[in-house]
């Protein structure tokens, strides 16, 4: 089973309709299928929670069970410990990006596994040469 790195902007859009929805659908199929294990580091449900609250569509209710879907898909969910400490930093510091956005780019590195984000701004601060798509770009 391949595996992916998957951010807090691919996976928001499982819950509300916004520009490539239809690709990140696709990646979830892709995991509910067995074609393909998704990996983020743990704070990935606290985002993605926090983007839904901010959108004005989620109350307490639609916050829980989304939260609840995601356990219930098990994403695998790695802790930020050991050598993904320290690579999430220096790509932090290396790149100019957030911690946040490290965790997920050093978790790809770390499983030699390709990220997937909308992040166009993220992208770019990565560079061509990282291994980190657009969601646009996404076929199995």
């Amino acid at each position: 089973m391949k595996a992916l790195v998957v951010d807090a902007s691919v996976v928001v859009k499982w819950f509300v309709e916004e520009p490539y929805t239809t690709e990140a659908l696709r990646i979830l199929q892709d995991h509910v299928g067995g074609r393909v294990g998704l990996h983020a580091p743990s704070l990935l449900p606290y985002e993605v929670l926090n983007a839904l609250k901010y959108t004005g569509e989620f109350g307490e209710e639609d916050l829980t069970r989304a939260g609840r879907a995601l356990v219930d898909l098990q994403i695998t969910l790695h802790p930020l410990e050991g050598s993904l400490l320290a690579d999430t930093v220096a790509l932090a510091l290396g790149k100019g990006i957030t911690i946040y956005d490290a965790s997920y780019a050093a978790l790809a590195v770390s499983l030699n596994a390709p990220l997937y984000t909308a992040d166009e701004k993220l992208l770019r601060r990565l560079g061509r040469n990282f291994p980190a798509s657009h969601l646009r770009d996404y076929d199995l």
